[in-house]
């Protein structure tokens, strides 16, 4: 990796750090920053690999973002994790660590009156070092392709239906993660193999050490006790969502590039299946599809938890 601009040195105690690689997502930046700069994030930390419409320009401009940039193989640096933990273990240790994707918007209990840095104390004073969230594919009632996203709009207002269940979940001994699976991509793209199906569980928040490495994208850490974040005996653990903004009009020729490129897992097995499908014309919205409102909404159809936050 080649630093563009290293802010870092800004970083303050206390600060709340996100991490993300991207690639050609420039026309997501201006919403994804806004998002989380108004959700309380102090500082970004981004790996860019090898875009060609202006993201890395964009990104060096923003006073509280480190950028950073790579033409290395997607695929042989574990998609991209490498590079986290890399940055993670360098600028990340005793910080609150939110590692996301471009396209995915973390919601946690209370987050439309309490910011980032309540969950953090919160999390810190009951001792729970990490938090998950279930990954949420939105979509829009109709076409993926019919509606233009444009650059700084609020995806979910184009996006804004989810599958309210139709959910698999099972424990990985190996690991102890809750393994998730389902959802629009499940029915949509994978109907005749559904446990081939994307993993929709994730772990993205992180009180950072040295000691941890993620394994799987944001899927499973080590040491394997922070991938119990659920309860096991009863009750239930706090937890959040990520809200999945992947299928705009954007879509249709992202999925055509990544194929080209055969960077993913399985040699891109996941945009195999988009392809077959038609990702211009595929339309997700079904009859049993929910609006989405806000966190109280999904809490109350079990896909996350506010747990003893009161």
């Amino acid at each position: 990796m080649r630093s563009v601009v290293d802010r870092t040195a800004a970083i303050r105690q206390d600060d709340i750090l996100l991490f993300c690689t991207a690639r050609n997502e420039n026309v997501r930046l201006p919403f994804f920053l806004k998002y989380y700069r108004d959700l309380g994030i102090n500082h970004f930390l981004f790996v860019d690999n090898d875009s060609s419409d202006g993201s890395v320009d964009y990104l060096a401009e923003q006073p509280d973002v480190s950028v950073w940039t790579t033409n290395g193989s997607y695929k042989r640096s574990r998609f991209g994790m490498d590079w986290i933990n890399h940055l993670l273990r360098r600028h990340g240790c005793n910080h609150w660590c939110l590692i996301v994707d471009p396209d995915e918007f973390f919601v946690y209990p209370f987050c439309d009156t309490r910011p980032l840095s309540a969950l953090a104390d919160w999390l810190d004073a009951s001792a729970i070092r990490s938090f998950s969230a279930m990954l949420l594919d939105m979509y829009p009632k109709g076409p993926i392709g019919a509606t233009v996203y444009q650059r700084g709009e609020n995806p979910f207002e184009i996006a804004d239906w989810f599958d309210s269940g139709n959910y698999t979940l099972r424990r990985n001994p190996a690991y102890h993660d809750l393994w998730i699976q389902g959802g629009p991509r499940a029915r949509a793209f994978f109907s005749e193999a559904p446990e081939k199906a994307p993993a929709l569980n994730k772990i993205p928040l992180v009180k950072w050490s040295r000691r941890y490495v993620y394994l799987s994208s944001t899927h499973c850490l080590l040491p394997r006790g922070l991938n119990m974040v659920y309860e096991e005996w009863g009750g239930e653990k706090a937890s959040g969502a990520l809200l999945h903004a992947k299928f705009l009009h954007t879509f249709a020729d992202k999925a055509k590039e990544e194929l080209a490129r055969r960077q993913h897992y399985a040699g891109s097995m996941e945009y195999r299946a988009y392809i077959r499908k038609g990702p211009e014309t595929s339309d997700l919205w079904c009859r049993c599809s929910e609006r989405y409102i806000n966190w109280r909404q999904l809490e109350i159809l079990g896909l996350m938890s506010k747990g003893n936050w009161a």
